[in-house]
């Protein structure tokens, strides 16, 4: 065995294959992809020869026989022979090559390749990447400079082994990774030998890196437009800012284009950060109109303290939601809230402002059942607040919370009302208990319109009301060792919450906003009955709380139970409206319970039972049940008495080797009809993906939409391609605690 070491060149070239994945997906502001460093190279770096047998002449060319070994730096070639021109810093070898080069390892036929300028070949090449996993072949690779290289009908693929089940397959694949940017003419996708998507020119990202680019085709169907293909394109104008144009031919209707924009900075000030979303179809088939939906939110620092931003909504008309909503949650969306607000923050005070309108979109069932009609809310025109207050001030708590709004509505009473509520306790704290007595005065002003409907329904235009309220707030905590789920802490926490608030007759006053509070634990603990400040609700009333916690030894809870009843000592005169006073003397009694119960079983639940008519008003129980990875089952059960009765199941679960199963189903029982249901299908492959399935969800009162979507997530290549893009979307929204089955590209 002989060796030679040759003198470091004036110059030495660095190059590598980037990693080829995520083509064209279209991922979040924060980059996971694991983007390599520079391939730099020492300049002074000695290069290293070994073989058998060495000969030449010295200091010009040397040639090298069986066993070779050419190493500089973190560049290392093998083969059966070799001749190393020095001068020219060239290295051309031939004979099982291998090299391996900033972690990318080559092996071929014969090899080409100046040291120097990076330039050469490699012919009858296989490659295998360091970051993405990426590998193929090809006829033969021609090194262009330290940062490009171009693969002579060439493969790509994140599979291992010489056989995978889809591979990228291109006359000419260029490798920039100076630009992290591949790009392949005359490219074709197989999966499993069978082509699925040609195409002349396609480009990726060598990192993962967002890059501009066209997106998988997306063909799908829905029960209400038929047949769909949308060919989406994705613009990274800038690391942060990005839009994604996504025209979509339905079969039924016409050409649709939609267009989501995002974009986030820095300014001198502060932050800024929005996105905007598009959806138009020009001349609609079935309703021959022009349709249309527009969302948009923004928000910005202005000055230091000073914020500003708008929230916009708007549709076409009342059944777009039905017609096109991909959700349950948009297709029950129908107040379209329209927002410009500002808020400057001081050390102890914030002042918003804010100018608020609706548009409604009634159901179309509603000119048939008025019950269906959605209501309109009061525009706020404006609206300004003010909130300032400190702790802990000679051991007192205070603040102050003002309002001032102009209400309008086209169909109701109009007018202007300023409230202030300013307030004062001193909490008393120590271990094991605390008392915490408070007194607030409620204080409103109002100046309504003088036109018919007002004239109409009130005798005076200027009111004004002052209401105080008195409250204590007392609770105390006991602790012992207890033997439940193991050695834990059981605590015992009774409380009691006294409220007093005089009579006030608000008759005369309009409501603009108020309504009756969700009774519930939090609600126990409030001053006021009503949401809102049209109505401040009378009060001599008393409510007793006990809550048992166990805690590990980490304190982390293990299980909650708790109790809660209000009590009353005088009737409630305040209502929304001129019905009767109630005379109730204690309230419906409300039951929580929540926790872990092993380590695969997690439940909570919640009831509200009548003691005076021994009945349930409302009940929740929720399980989940998670005994391994990619295991998960969800059952849910809701009771409202006279509205509601509804069971909630959903689940991912392995079936069988490499197939798991999917599906969800909310079925109202007092109506008999399925609100919502998913189901579909995952196989996982070792490179791959494929899920399918179907979806049904109600979108307005007499009609119902069931989209089919299919989904091939390739891993490393694209997480988004095949029929029904939103494949996975679907199933993470629908199905808590769902865990894909590859990981997430983005």
């Amino acid at each position: 065995m002989s060796w030679f070491t040759a003198p470091p060149s004036s110059q030495r070239w660095a190059f590598a294959l980037g990693a080829l994945v995520t083509a064209a997906t279209v991922p979040g502001y924060a980059q996971t992809a694991a983007k390599r460093p520079p391939n730099v190279e020492d300049k002074n770096a000695p290069t290293t020869v070994q073989a058998e047998e060495i000969g030449g002449r010295p200091e010009r060319v040397m040639t090298l026989e069986r066993n070779v070994e050419v190493v500089r730096d973190k560049t290392k070639i093998d083969a059966d022979k070799a001749c190393f021109l020095q001068v020219e810093d060239q290295v051309e070898a031939s004979g099982h090559i291998r090299m391996w080069r900033f972690g990318d390892q080559y092996s071929g036929d014969v090899l080409s390749l100046n040291l120097e300028s990076g330039k050469g070949f490699l012919t009858q090449p296989t490659y295998k990447m360091a970051v993405g996993n990426g590998q193929g072949k090809g006829d033969r690779i021609n090194f262009i400079d330290p940062e490009q290289a171009d693969v002579i009908n060439g493969t790509y693929s994140t599979c291992d082994g010489p056989d995978p089940d889809w591979y990228l397959k291109s006359s000419t694949m260029n490798l920039d990774t100076g630009r992290d940017v591949g790009t392949g003419n005359k490219t074709v996708l197989y999966f499993k030998d069978v082509p699925i998507l040609a195409t002349p020119a396609l480009s990726f990202s060598l990192s993962g890196a967002r890059r501009s680019g066209w997106l998988a085709p997306t063909p799908g169907f829905a029960s209400k437009s038929g047949a769909e293909l949308t060919m989406p394109y994705y613009f990274n104008i800038a690391p942060n800012r990005d839009l994604l144009l996504s025209p979509k031919y339905i079969e039924r209707r016409g050409l649709q284009v939609a267009a989501d924009g995002r974009y986030m900075g820095l300014t001198e000030a502060g932050t800024y950060a929005g996105e905007t979303f598009v959806e138009y179809l020009p001349h609609d088939k079935q309703t021959q109109s022009d349709r249309y939906l527009i969302k948009s939110t923004h928000v910005q620092t202005v000055l230091p303290g000073l914020t500003a931003g708008w929230t916009m909504n708007a549709a076409s008309d009342d059944n777009y939601p039905t017609d096109f909503a991909k959700t349950i949650a948009t297709s029950t969306e129908r107040q379209l809230l329209r927002e410009l607000r500002s808020d400057y923050h001081g050390e102890d005070w914030t002042l918003t402002a804010r100018a608020q309108n609706y548009q409604v979109l009634q159901d179309p069932a509603a000119a048939q059942n008025p019950n269906l009609k959605v209501p309109r809310p009061y525009d706020r025109l404006p609206s300004i607040n003010f909130h300032t207050g400190r702790t802990e001030v000679e051991g007192f708590d205070w603040q102050v919370d003002s309002e001032l709004t102009r209400f309008w509505h086209r169909d109701l009473v109009r007018g202007n009302r300023l409230v202030v509520v300013p307030q004062i306790s001193y909490p008393f704290i120590r271990p094991g208990y605390f008392v915490t007595p408070k007194l607030m005065l409620n204080a409103s002003a109002y100046q309504l319109d003088d036109n018919a409907l007002t004239n109409a329904q009130f005798k005076e235009r200027a009111l004004n009301r002052a209401v105080p309220t008195a409250s204590l707030d007392a609770g105390m905590v006991f602790e012992r060792d207890a033997n439940l789920f193991g050695s834990v802490t059981q605590t015992l926490e009774p409380r009691l919450f006294y409220v007093k608030t005089p009579y006030r007759d608000q008759s005369a006053f309009p409501n603009f906003d108020t309504a009756a509070a969700t009774f519930n634990m939090a609600q126990l603990f409030s001053e006021n009955r009503f949401v809102g400040s049209d109505r401040i609700g009378d009060a001599n009333q008393a409510t007793a709380a006990l809550t048992s916690r166990f805690l590990d030894a980490n304190g982390a809870e293990r299980l909650r139970l708790a109790f809660g009843q209000r009590f009353y000592f005088s009737d409630q005169k305040v209502q929304l409206d001129a019905s009767t006073p109630t005379n109730d003397t204690h309230s419906d009694i409300l039951l929580a319970a929540a926790g872990v119960i092993s380590p695969t079983w997690t439940a909570d639940s919640a009831v509200q039972y009548n003691p005076s008519e021994s009945r349930t008003v409302s009940m929740t129980y929720n399980a989940h049940w998670a005994p391994a990875p990619k295991k998960v089952l969800n059952l849910g059960y809701s009771y409202v008495r006279d509205s509601l009765r509804q069971v909630d199941v959903s689940s991912q679960w392995p079936l069988s080797g490499r197939w798991y199963g999917v599906g969800r189903v909310s079925y109202s029982v007092r109506d008999k009809i399925i609100l919502q249901s998913l189901v579909g299908l995952e196989y996982k492959g070792d490179c791959w993906v494929f899920r399918a399935g179907a979806q049904r969800f109600v979108t307005a009162a007499q009609s119902v939409s069931t989209p089919i979507f299919f989904q091939l997530e390739l891993t490393g290549l694209s997480s988004n391609l095949g029929l029904g893009a939103n494949a996975l979307q679907e199933m993470t929204k629908d199905i808590p605690g769902y865990q894909r089955l590859s990981p997430a590209t983005r």
